[in-house]
């Protein structure tokens, strides 16, 4: 026996001299550690760059129905404004206060000033008389009214301005040169052998004769309409 047996020891496992111990593997590196979790997500990550690519153009087509939709709000708001807007006041039916016809000329030569006789042609062709003309006066009117509507109401737009300036203006422009164009404040006084301008109501032809159409048309429509008839003889007229 040896030394060692005398002495209680006893040979490690594995006489043979080969080390048995189990050894502990190093601990992973950190980034080693995170392989598995950033995989992942640059997967879901391309997932998603997938599922997204078919939205790229969705930026340009959103601003294309936005301007779609501005251009119809726009067109309804023309198209209302002309079915709904405010009656505008007529001179020729004006009330008989004296104050009111006179606000409606201070509003409209105010008017006239600051917009129609800015432009060249509307004060070649505006007489001196203007306003002893009804029918100018009337027409003077609702053309201030179309404006307030296309500049300044409720549902002012480009569409109803630009129709202004396109249409109503120059309609505007164009029956005054006509009727009253030529005319002139000396027109309107009186001289000798020559007899004032009309400027009253005239009166309307076959007026006599309005009660004898409405029987015919009322009865007996599907026959010939009655002959016409002379109108009475006023007071101090000759046949």
């Amino acid at each position: 026996m040896t030394n060692d047996h005398h002495n209680g020891h006893r040979p490690a496992a594995g006489s043979s001299g080969v080390d048995r111990t189990v050894s502990t593997p190093p601990p992973a590196a950190p980034e080693e550690g995170w392989a598995g979790p950033v995989a992942g997500l640059a997967r879901l990550v391309d997932g998603l760059r997938r599922d997204l690519d078919p939205l790229t153009g969705l930026p340009d087509r959103v601003e294309e129905l936005a301007s779609l939709v501005a251009s119809l709000a726009e067109a309804l708001a023309a198209s209302t404004a002309r079915k709904q807007a405010g009656p505008a006041p007529s001179w020729l039916l004006a009330p008989t206060d004296r104050q009111k016809a006179a606000d409606l000329l201070d509003g409209l030569i105010g008017w006239m000033g600051a917009v129609y006789l800015r432009y060249p042609d509307g004060l070649a062709t505006l007489p001196d008389c203007w306003c002893r003309h009804p029918d100018v006066v009337e027409e003077l009117l609702w053309l201030m009214y179309a404006w307030s509507a296309a500049y300044q109401g409720p549902a002012a737009s480009v569409g109803l301005a630009g129709d202004w300036h396109d249409r109503q203006r120059p309609g505007v422009v164009r029956r005054i040169r006509q009727s009253a164009g030529s005319c002139s404040r000396e027109n309107h006084q009186t001289r000798p052998n020559r007899p004032p301008l009309p400027s009253g109501a005239p009166a309307v032809p076959g007026a006599h004769e309005l009660d004898v159409v409405a029987g015919w048309w009322a009865s007996n429509r599907d026959k010939s309409a009655p002959e016409p008839t002379d109108p009475p003889l006023r007071e101090g007229e000759r046949p």
